[in-house]
Order: structure tokens, then sequence, then C-alpha cells
């Protein structure tokens, strides 16, 4: 495989589009994200506000009707709306219509972070996939529901972006991971999605055989949440920049975000919270309006 066509990915290579001073919101993406479950709502408002802090015109959060209210408070920016739920606390597959008719008003959507894993998931997640027309992040429980059924990726009509730990890398790829850079190009070039591989030095895979790997992050961003924050980030970029320039400024801009934390709270202290925090001073740098 070739694999010569691999780069680091520095400051000087990510950019953000230039705000025209006479814009609105809608211009710069509307946003669905699918997320929550009981037990994970933290899942859900962490991608939302990942995504708010990431420059997204407009976020709209649908989650199960357990959790709506919760998701509700803890949510001001994005705006939230409930689900039909399964009765353990997850999406129904009953609202895929709904699902649907939200996608038709979206640019883009970022399904998955804290959803569950059980029949219905996996049905949400095939209807999604086949009725998005604009760029969708599958993060999470979405890439356990991919894994039991690879050909779905092909069904697609816009860019997909995986976006796996190791652990749930292995279970898209049926094995362990044997090489992390060549097992995310294969991936990536078998399937004709993107995969951005979470872990130390993050690999983002593309199907022309092209990956890249931020100059940064640190050991204090292997903490519960620190991924819905990314697919948050992530969805907000696509809906700005053309797909593989949102998939690379994306992860450079997380892990420069979790540096930019752990220089003032330690890697000890750090939490996915405090990376959002910290995502307007690493826009910022990018932008050149830093110090």
């Amino acid at each position: 495989m070739e694999t010569s066509d691999v780069r680091d990915i520095r400051r000087e290579d990510v950019s953000l589009p230039v705000r025209d001073p006479m814009t609105h919101k809608g211009d710069y993406g509307k946003l669905l994200v699918l997320a929550g479950a009981v037990g994970y709502t933290g899942a859900a408002s962490l991608c939302a506000k990942g995504a708010v802090r990431a420059g997204a015109g407009l976020v709209y959060l649908g989650v199960p009707e357990d959790i709506y209210e919760i998701e509700a408070v803890k949510n001001d920016e994005a705006m939230v709306f409930p689900l039909a739920g399964n009765g353990r606390g997850r999406v129904s597959a009953d609202a895929i219509g709904v699902i649907e008719r939200r996608l038709e008003a979206c640019d883009v959507c970022v399904l998955g972070p804290g959803l569950g894993r059980d029949g219905d998931t996996a049905a949400v997640t095939a209807a999604v996939l086949r009725a998005s027309q604009g760029p969708l992040v599958l993060d999470a429980d979405a890439l356990w529901a991919v894994s039991r059924n690879l050909p779905l990726l092909k069904e697609a009509a816009g860019p997909v972006v995986l976006t796996p730990h190791e652990g749930e890398f292995a279970r898209l790829l049926g094995r362990p991971v044997q090489d992390r850079l060549a097992d995310a190009l294969g991936f990536a070039r078998e399937h004709r999605c993107a995969v951005v591989l979470k872990g130390h030095r993050t690999v983002c895979a593309f199907p022309n055989g092209r990956a890249y790997i931020p100059d940064a992050g640190n050991a204090g961003m292997a903490t519960g949440g620190t991924g819905d924050v990314l697919a948050g980030v992530l969805g907000a970029l696509l809906g700005q920049l053309a797909p593989a320039r949102a998939v690379v400024t994306g992860c450079w801009l997380h892990a420069r975000a979790g540096d930019l934390a752990a220089e003032k709270y330690g890697q000890y202290g750090l939490k996915a919270g405090d990376i959002i925090e910290f995502l307007p001073m690493a826009e910022k740098e990018i932008t050149g309006q830093g110090s």
C-alpha cells in the first residue's frame, strides 16, 4: 500500500473561513446531532457544545424523549428536540421519519455519541446513512452499528467520516489493529470514507491514500468525553469547509485546544469540557488573532 503521502498537521497547514461582515448564521452550516441516552446525557451535550464552539451556524440536537428535559437545561445555544424513545432510554426506530425530515433541513449530521447499542440504534444508523445527502460523522455507538453491516458505508450519498478509537476500529476491521497508519488507510480506501483513528498521534486517513497526523495533543486528553467533543467539532467544520480540509483542521484544533487546556489545568486535571473552553484560543491561533 502506498503510504508515502503522510504528513504532520501543523498550524500553518490548517485554515478557517474568513467571515464576511454581512453573513448570517445560515451561512455557517446547519448541523444535526443525534446523540444521547439515559446514562449518557454528557456525550450529547459535549458534542453539541463542541460544535457551537467550532463555529456552526445552527446546531440541532435530537435526543431520546427520556432525556429531553435534561438536555434542554444543559444546552443554551443548541436547539434540543425530543425523539421517540424505545422504552429503554434510547432512540426508537419509530423516530426515523422525524430524523429523515430533519436531515433534509440540515447540511451535516453527527450520529452516535452516547446512543447506546441495540436494534433501534442499528436501524437509525442505517436509515441516516441512506438518507443523509450531506457530510456525515459516525461516532461511538453508530460505529458499533456499522461494524455489524459494513456494506452500509457504500450506500451513503455524501462524504462519511468515521471517528473510532482503537477498540472501535478493531471491531470495524474484524481483527486487532496491527498498524494504525496502514490499517486506517486501507479501511478508508476500501470503504470510501475518511477515518479519524483517535489516540496517540491521531491518524486522519482518506480514500485517496493521503494521511495526516496532528502535531499536537497530549495524554491528558485520554479521558471520557473528548471524542464526543471532536465529533462535534468535525460536524461544525464540515458545514464550513471542504470535507478533507474540515477533517484536518478539526483534528488539529481539537488537539491544540487540549494542549492549551493542559497548560492551564495539567494533564491529570484536564477534562473534556476544558477542550471546549480552549477551542476559541486555538481558533484564534489559526486566524491570526491570537497573541
